[in-house]
């Protein structure tokens, strides 16, 4: 731990002292509360695993305080005011538990969404906001709030903390000015078009969050912390339209310069901390960073906040590098490091940072499919790399009866979290690999440097293998006979999938995606990419940021249209980012003829010859189930699983692969 102590030093947030320098990152609860607004079981469970994992402040997902002037449906997330006593009894056996640890929890508190309401969490409810302005998802016009509305809400936030404090938290952050929220559209000029005391002015946009956190010091006392989730700059170009990172534009949001005499003000009023990020609804690549965002991207507007105010400072963004984190606490960047995701993805990150084991930390990916994908498609918060994430319970490690061997074919991410599964519960077993190295499809798809983390996890599962005494034979093709050979009890088949290839005419320069991010092949400097979903785009990303002429032939009518559920956050930025890097799009375009350097498409508006050194195929990928098929009847105990039974994605090969190997 010596090299990293220096974050394992007590911080402290108004009177409370923090016994080390990490936070828990709020992160939507969906599936967190029951139908009265407080805690469920899972939301325990989750919150107390992190604080055993050894993070200083727990910091929970969004509650709501009011539910009457923005309705929301009910049991979204927890509700302090909806039923006080249910509130503090879920909360108190919470707060309980974490404080066992010597961990610290804030309750996160929401005054509202405002014109960002997302559909499918919160219903098609009336969305309000500060004035009569444009609803981010929804082609309606929002309802503008009453002065006494907002009154309402104000006391509902001193009622809320008031019972938040009853039951066990050490303090509140508000949620927020940052993103959009309902109280950031008040404090932003764009949204904000009103003429009474709550608009006009800057110390009158701010108003809203001055009276909050005056009622919350006056219901709960003024060492009662109450800190701020704030954003100093917004990245908004236009309603609905976000700036990319190194684009020139003018910010039709909050701008630096009113940032920092925002975050001035806001301290002034009362606020004990500034939980800082970037971004807005409008931008959400920003405030939800994807893997085509930079690693620490709010460290520049961490430091200026450190700069401009005199209370601790909170630093998130996708600061997970150990190196990382420790430079920005020991050069005054920010106090505390936030982990959000990286804590969805191993609840023990801290304490394995504390023992030195940081090439045990599971690596999160940035993919954001099991979090913030499922919390905008089905209102549920999980992790895609961490199948026991929010149902720590009910996904715990069955204890086995009888120790079985058990044959595993394929070293992808299926095939080795079915044999890290199996080792952990006490089975034997073994995994062959035709390649050289564990990953499977990891392998070609972190070959950008922006899909890093996708070899990390590939590492990952190496080291768990050695970890856990798993024999594995690398560069081994399993053959019937093999799998015979090994007398196994059970067999696990997770042999993937193949890239799909059509014929072109030219075929000696026509090359599949894989092929090219794994260096096989090389393409040359024009290309064009045959298939515009996710491998398509991001492959078209990395050439041209490598300097090639990129240009993508999609049979659809856009690109990504058959990707799922991919959050906006990562599918908006990467839409943007291909013209932004000089990318050509043909879209309900069909791929012909390849011959002589030149590809012949066809369109609506007729024949298009592109002339082009290579043609990369990226239209999808096949089962490989050979073997399945040739030994499906030999075996009472046989399993399919990852691409090999469906060609899917990163998350259902590694939930699949639990579930199978954790009943075995």
């Amino acid at each position: 731990m010596s090299r990293y102590r220096t974050l394992f030093t007590p911080v402290k947030i108004g009177k409370l002292e923090i016994k080390n320098r990490f936070a828990m990152a709020p992160m939507g609860p969906l599936g967190l509360a029951d139908a009265e607004g407080g805690f469920n079981q899972r939301g325990i469970d989750y919150y107390t695993e992190r604080a055993k994992g050894g993070t200083g402040l727990i910091i929970t997902g969004v509650s709501f305080v009011d539910n009457v002037v923005e309705e929301h449906g009910m049991p979204n997330v927890p509700c302090s005011t909806h039923n006080p006593v249910h509130f503090t009894r879920t909360s108190r056996e919470m707060t309980e538990r974490i404080h066992a640890y010597g961990a610290n929890v804030f309750l996160q508190m929401s005054g509202g969404f405002g014109r960002v309401t997302i559909p499918t969490n919160l219903g098609d409810f009336p969305p309000v906001a500060p004035s009569p302005i444009q609803h981010r998802w929804l082609d309606r016009t929002c309802r503008e709030l009453t002065a006494e509305e907002i009154k309402t809400i104000v006391e509902q936030f001193g009622k809320g903390a008031y019972n938040a404090k009853r039951a066990g938290f050490d303090g509140v952050q508000i949620h927020a000015v940052h993103e959009g929220y309902l109280i950031d559209q008040f404090a932003i000029a764009l949204f904000n078009q009103r003429t009474d005391q709550y608009g006009g002015s800057l110390e009158n946009r701010l108003r809203f969050a001055k009276e909050i956190v005056e009622e919350i010091k006056r219901t709960c006392g003024e060492n009662f912390p109450v800190t701020l989730r704030y954003s100093p700059k917004s990245f908004i170009k236009d309603l609905r339209e976000g700036a990319l990172p190194g684009e020139e534009f003018e910010e039709k949001g909050r701008d630096l310069e009113e940032g920092v005499a925002a975050a001035k003000l806001l301290v002034d009023y009362g606020y004990d901390a500034l939980d800082t990020d970037v971004g807005s609804y409008d931008s959400w690549w920003w405030s939800h960073p994807p893997m085509y965002q930079e690693k620490g991207l709010y460290r520049p507007y961490a430091k200026l906040m450190k700069e401009t105010v005199a209370v601790p400072i909170i630093c998130a963004g996708r600061m997970d590098d150990p190196e990382m984190a420790l430079a920005a606490v020991t050069e005054g960047t920010c106090d505390l490091v936030s982990l959000g995701r990286p804590l969805l993805a191993d609840p023990e990150y801290v304490n394995k940072l504390r023992a030195g084991k940081v090439d045990e930390i599971r690596p999160c990916i940035s993919c954001q499919e099991g979090c913030m994908g499922r919390i905008q498609e089905y209102s549920a918060l999980n992790c895609a790399v961490n199948p026991q994430a929010c149902r720590e319970r009910y996904a715990a490690y069955n204890p086995i009866t009888k120790k079985k061997k058990v044959v595993i074919i394929g070293g992808g991410v299926a095939g080795c979290e079915a044999a890290r599964v199996l080792a952990i519960r006490g089975h034997e077993p073994v995994l062959y690999e035709a390649a050289g190295r564990l990953g499977g499809n990891l392998l070609p798809g972190g070959a950008p440097d922006f899909k890093e983390d996708d070899l990390a996890l590939a590492d990952w599962f190496a080291k768990q293998m050695e970890l856990h005494n798993v024999t594995v034979h690398l560069n081994t093709k399993a053959t019937s006979e093999v799998i015979a050979a090994e007398k196994a009890e059970a067999v696990i088949l997770a042999t993937g999938s193949t890239p799909k290839r059509f014929r072109l005419g030219d075929e000696e320069n026509v090359y599949t995606a894989s092929e090219v991010l794994m260096k096989e092949k090389a393409c040359g400097d024009t290309v064009v990419i045959i298939g515009g979903g996710l491998v398509g785009c991001e492959t078209a990303l990395w050439l041209a940021k490598e300097g090639k002429k990129v240009t993508i032939v999609e049979t659809l009518d856009k690109v990504l249209a058959v990707n799922g559920p991919l959050c906006h956050a990562n599918s908006e930025m990467l839409e943007r980012l291909i013209p932004f890097h000089g990318i050509e799009v043909l879209t309900g375009a069909a791929a012909k003829s390849y011959e002589a350097g030149k590809l012949t498409v066809e369109t609506a508006q007729g024949s298009k010859v592109l002339p082009c050194d290579s043609v990369i195929l990226a239209v999808g990928y096949e089962s490989n189930r050979q073997l399945y098929e040739e030994i499906q009847y030999d075996y009472a105990d046989l399993h399919l699983l990852g691409d090999a039974r469906n060609v899917s994605n990163i998350m259902y090969a590694i939930w699949d692969a639990f579930e199978v190997a954790n009943n075995l």
